[in-house]
């Protein structure tokens, strides 16, 4: 009998875990949170990822359970693996994901390069940390950000108090997570897999670039890279894997600072948007080796394929129409460009589909990406 993965989270993630499932003959079965979603093709089962009861019910079809997003409470986790369930990652990896303050902390006990940071509980905390760090900080809620949301540049304590009053309307409290502002020069990010078992592989270092708080485009490997920082880099990332424990595809985000430090931003115990270029530019693609890694298989050779790959977000799509109307002009006019779209209605601001170039010219491949992806644009 086939193996069964099975996914919490009907999202772009696990839509694109599809075609390297039937490559290897896994049956991908999904737990949606709604019909029509961007991974309806496997989805097997539609219910609430908060329900233990029901996500339960769905692990107990499947061989392991692994995920689209991070947010499957703690106490849902706790309940599977009670039960006897593999959950991948396990939810003491998972924790790190879920909380930035928790994460913090771990990195910090690591040895992690990170910027400076604290817990901070209220107005007067938050502006002595402004006050100690340049008269700017970064505030963040430690839960249920992502893409730049839950995410502020500020200049004074008050600018967060809407916040601090939401915690204190909570009845278990907290703390907001205070950062410095890094002056740093670029964004980068580090893929690494992580199987049960041990084996670890690291995968090219690339640069991130973010608009809006949302990745616009990502280059592979990032261009101007040492070999001393793609060593870092790879050492920064196995060793928050096998410090936190994960398995399968860990993303870190890291800053390169304008004294050439690579600083710890965010971690995504997933496949990551960071790593999509790894579909047509790498050996073996992210959404592959998490499958293998959650399965405990041999993972596969993480290297690149070509010697370039640019990977551009679609971000919206047209604002009239659907993004296939557009397949046609875009096909004819860049045939080296690999187009990947995610069965979403356009939407401003919203992830609808990638595009990736591969080749030998990072200018011609950023150029054939760019132009690409605009065409799905008005």
């Amino acid at each position: 009998m086939a193996l069964r993965v099975g996914v919490v989270g009907g999202g772009q993630l696990a839509r694109m875990m599809i075609a390297p499932a039937v490559e290897l003959g896994v049956e991908l079965r999904v737990l949606a949170e709604e019909d029509a979603m961007a991974a309806s093709l496997a989805a097997v089962a539609v219910g609430d990822y908060r329900d233990a009861g029901t996500v339960l019910g769905f692990a107990r079809t499947v061989d392991v359970v692994t995920f689209d997003h991070e947010h499957v409470p703690q106490e849902v986790l706790a309940v599977l693996v009670e039960s006897g369930v593999a959950v991948r990652p396990g939810p003491s990896a998972l924790r790190f994901a879920q909380d930035k303050l928790l994460m913090r902390a771990r990195l910090a006990e690591l040895g992690m390069p990170q910027p400076d940071w604290a817990a901070v509980t209220d107005v007067g905390a938050l502006q002595a940390f402004i006050d100690a760090h340049g008269g700017r900080a970064v505030v963040k809620t430690p839960r249920g950000g992502y893409d730049g949301k839950g995410v502020r540049v500020v200049d004074a304590a008050v600018e967060a108090e809407d916040w601090f009053a939401a915690l204190a309307e909570d009845a278990r409290g907290g703390a907001l997570l205070a950062e410095e502002l890094v002056d740093f020069s670029r964004e980068l990010a580090q893929q690494v897999a992580r199987r049960p078992s041990g084996e670890v592989r690291a995968y090219d270092i690339v640069e991130t670039v973010q608009r809006g708080g949302v990745c616009a485009e990502v280059i592979a490997p990032a261009p101007h890279s040492s070999e001393r920082m793609r060593d870092v880099a790879a050492r920064i990332g196995v060793g928050i894997a096998e410090g936190l424990d994960v398995v399968g595809m860990l993303a870190v985000e890291l800053f390169e600072t304008t004294d050439q430090r690579l600083l710890v931003n965010e971690l995504a115990m997933r496949p990551h948007n960071s790593g999509h270029w790894t579909q047509d530019g790498a050996v073996t693609s992210q959404f592959e080796q998490h499958l293998r890694a959650v399965l405990d298989l041999p993972l596969g050779d993480a290297t690149g394929s070509t010697p370039w790959a640019v990977m551009v977000n679609i971000l919206g799509g047209p604002a009239d129409g659907g993004l296939d109307e557009r397949f046609d002009a875009a096909m004819a006019a860049h045939p080296r460009a690999k187009i990947h779209t995610y069965g979403k209605a356009p939407r401003p601001g919203r992830k609808v589909g990638h595009v990736t170039v591969t080749g030998d010219d990072l200018d011609d491949v950023a150029y054939q990406a760019r132009a690409a992806a605009s065409l799905f644009l008005d």
